[in-house]
């Protein structure tokens, strides 16, 4: 799912842009290639922290999509959507350290973007969620799973949506991978294998996301075939039009980008812990 999310991404923007765009498995070529081409690094050190970055990328992704209640009579434990979110903020974390490890200047002048876009976005994407706990009673995903008709939750699911964006890198925030003004910006080092699982790392990303939106925002069927097809539409409908929307827009300044967040997080973290409360009661 994780490549075929990357081709829909890829596609998408492509018939936007009146272009053929891809095939089907092209995502999948890409990341075979890369593995039979070498990877470099600075020294043995620099190498091994390189190759690192991607790897434990994937790893937690890996780890985040395990949790996510596809199946909600699955169960879960307390508080596995703390573990979730702490999840997904470590692959940003892990692509700002690849920028300062590969000590080039076009890495740290990205991942110093990614830093700043990281932390004025993460304001408004974790009071949405704890919006969203909070206003269900719990923080257990299997039951968060099971959607009620509170506005809390639709006004925290809107405000996930809005940080998406930011958090895969896609226009009009993508100033921290900007090709044209620091070619790949962290990632510009990198190359072979350890580039293939970024890549790997990027799709898992789009599962992730969209699958957490997903499964906070439609109940389930019970019936387990139905409820994963149901999953699998919804999620590819959300990267569609996330890919609409970056292929409509042009890339913010890294100025404006932490400006809008900043600006909206504010006001919309005072109106959604006002709202967590009075629907709380």
């Amino acid at each position: 799912m994780a490549w075929f999310f990357l081709y829909v991404e890829r596609k998408t923007i492509a018939k936007m842009q009146q272009r053929i765009g891809p095939p089907l498995l092209q995502p999948f070529y890409d990341f075979v290639k890369l593995l039979g081409k070498e990877s470099r690094g600075h020294s043995t050190t620099y190498s091994l922290m390189m190759k690192a970055w991607p790897a434990l990328s994937v790893a937690v992704l890996l780890a985040a999509l395990a949790l996510l209640p596809v199946f909600p009579a699955d169960g879960g434990f307390s508080g596995d959507l703390i573990l979730l979110i702490t999840l997904l903020e470590l692959p940003s974390m892990f692509y700002i350290l690849a920028g300062f490890t590969s000590r080039s200047i076009y890495g740290k002048v990205g991942s110093m973007r990614e830093a700043s876009l990281s932390l004025s976005s993460n304001l408004l994407f974790l009071v949405a969620v704890m919006m969203i706990a909070v206003s269900s009673h719990t923080f257990r995903l299997s039951e968060l799973a099971t959607p009620t008709a509170s506005p809390a939750r639709w006004l925290g699911l809107l405000a996930i949506i809005l940080c998406i964006p930011a958090k895969l890198r896609l226009n009009p925030f993508s100033t921290s991978s900007a090709e044209q003004e620091i070619y790949a910006g962290p990632l510009t080092e990198y190359g072979g294998g350890d580039l293939a699982l970024w890549e790997l790392a990027h799709g898992l990303e789009w599962l992730v996301l969209s699958g957490l939106v997903v499964s906070l925002a439609f109940p389930r069927t019970g019936i387990k075939v139905a409820d994963a097809f149901i999953f699998f539409v919804l999620c590819i409908f959300l990267v569609v039009s996330l890919a609409t929307v970056a292929a409509a827009t042009a890339r913010f300044t890294i100025d404006r980008s932490v400006r809008i967040y900043w600006h909206w997080s504010v006001a919309l973290t005072v109106f959604f812990l006002l709202s967590a409360f009075i629907f709380r009661g």
